[in-house]
């Protein structure tokens, strides 16, 4: 049995039919990163004694008599990996900068202790872009992660080490954060199933901020099945985030069925700019899924053009908010490692100089400039406003149909080094991902065929966007059309 391509679904199973041990599992995985992990670079730290847990979880199996019945949770025995910008107690949290080079963290977040507490094993630590800015994992001070599916390749960002980690079965799921696209995206170029849940339905408890208005963990798997059983582990409110909703606040109805399900396509995410191999994959999926009985209906977002201008000033105002902490007294052990330090401001300016590295610099001085006097009104306040339009014109959208649907990103996965020295490129990799994080929705990225380049078949993201707080809605819809894309 190849351990490392089992979904969360068939592994759970199996586990509990006697299959095979959490320990096989476990090791096979552990084997799995020890031959491919030195390549892909997924994995900034992987757990020494994950061994020792998973025969602890052996142990507890062997104390029930029926295993099918057993009562275990979904997790249990699963091998999770977890990105490098959530907080685990006693492991260290880098969130892929130098800043946090030696961070260890004082306790788990809320999604780590809900993890626990279905049984599932957490394997080790993912990499990523620094503070979750970037669209390649590139960004990391720790070096760059490739894509397993083509390792000259990006694997996109900033969760490109927890994406990588599941196409390259060096884990059976992750979890990732989702600022502008940075589960949706990486997910589409390494060929997985990322979703962002609404904002609010998951805590951001013991998630290291890069823009707390946006900022959203969820969970990245092979199948759209085993996203929705990671998402349903972590969901719910949580007392240390006033931000996460009551469990009664999200609509448990699932919608309707492949044959009366209306889809809307917006006209604006089908037009310069877009790969035309991926334009073309994607409307090959959309037309197999109207062969099926769905309803195609072509709508309008007319905001949408600004979406990534406007997110530009948001996030870059936020992060310079969230990281001014990050100073060499409360974090980062830069101060110690400099001499000549003349005066209070000197450390700072030395601390983040030698901590943080070139994109993070570059949002946060453009945060801090249009944060300013005379400038914020021009903006920051302007950028809130289109803001508003781009939720409003989703809650039109809403009115007529159940979900959205239109491409992943706009190219297949990218050459390492190919958009480094060109932040606007890297910035256009988000364009069809960042207005979902502006409104708050919950949208899902799933395989939807192939493109080729130079040998190697690529793969292709379609994106489903549904309305806020309706998880229940996009998993019916995305679990139907997975099944129709597969089978034909």
């Amino acid at each position: 049995m190849e351990f490392s391509r089992l979904t969360l679904q068939a592994a759970a199973a199996g586990i509990r039919g006697g299959e095979f041990s959490v320990t096989e599992l476990v090791s096979a995985c552990l084997a799995a990163i020890k031959e491919k992990d030195g390549e892909i670079r997924a994995y900034l730290d992987v757990f020494d004694d994950v061994l020792a847990e998973a025969q602890r979880a052996d142990i507890e199996i062997s104390k029930s008599r029926n295993l099918e019945t057993s009562g275990l949770p979904p997790l249990f025995g699963v091998p999770v990996a977890v990105k490098d910008n959530i907080l685990i107690a006693g492991r260290r949290c880098t969130a892929g900068s130098a800043m946090l080079a030696g961070y260890v963290a004082s306790y788990d977040a809320t999604v780590v202790e809900k993890l626990r507490a279905q049984g599932a094993v957490i394997i080790g630590k993912t990499n990523m872009d620094e503070f979750a800015m970037g669209s390649s994992t590139e960004h990391s001070a720790f070096g760059a992660t490739r894509n397993p599916r083509d390792l000259g390749r990006v694997p996109g960002g900033s969760s490109g080490g927890s994406a990588a980690a599941v196409a390259g079965g060096l884990a059976t799921a992750a979890l990732g954060s989702d600022t502008g696209g940075s589960i949706r995206q990486p997910a589409a170029l390494c060929g997985i199933v990322g979703m962002k849940p609404t904002y609010g339905a998951v805590s951001r408890h013991g998630l290291i901020a890069m823009a707390s208005s946006l900022d959203q963990i969820g969970p990245m798997t092979r199948t759209v099945a085993d996203a929705r059983v990671l998402y349903d582990a972590i969901a719910g409110p949580d007392a240390f985030d006033a931000t996460a909703v009551k469990e009664e606040s999200r609509i448990k109805n699932q919608g309707p069925g492949m044959k009366d399900l209306r889809i809307g396509v917006p006209k604006e995410y089908f037009g310069a700019g877009l790969d035309s191999d991926v334009a073309a994959a994607v409307k090959k999926s959309l037309e197999k899924i109207e062969a099926a009985g769905a309803r195609i209906e072509e709508i309008t977002l007319p905001h949408s053009e600004y979406a990534l201008p406007a997110y530009y000033i948001i996030v870059p105002s936020e992060v310079s908010a969230n990281l001014a902490r990050f100073d060499g007294i409360r974090y980062g052990g830069i101060r110690n490692q400099e001499s000549g330090i003349r005066d209070l401001y000197d450390m700072y300016a030395k601390t983040r100089a030698a901590g943080f590295g070139s994109e993070v610099k570059r949002r946060v001085m453009l945060g801090a400039y249009a944060l300013s006097a005379g400038y914020y009104d021009a903006y920051y306040l302007q950028a809130q406003r289109v803001r508003r339009l781009i939720r409003d014109d989703f809650a039109r959208a809403f009115e007529k149909v159940d979900v959205i649907a239109g491409p992943t990103t706009p190219t297949p996965a990218f050459m390492l080094g190919e958009r480094s020295a060109d932040p606007l490129q890297m910035y256009l990799a988000d364009i069809y991902t960042v207005a979902v994080n502006l409104a708050g929705l919950p949208a899902l990225s799933m395989p939807a065929g192939e493109v080729t380049r130079d040998g190697a078949d690529l793969p292709v993201g379609l994106q489903l966007i549904a309305p806020w707080f309706a998880e229940a809605k996009l998993f019916a819809a995305a679990e139907e059309i997975e099944l129709l894309l597969n089978a034909l």
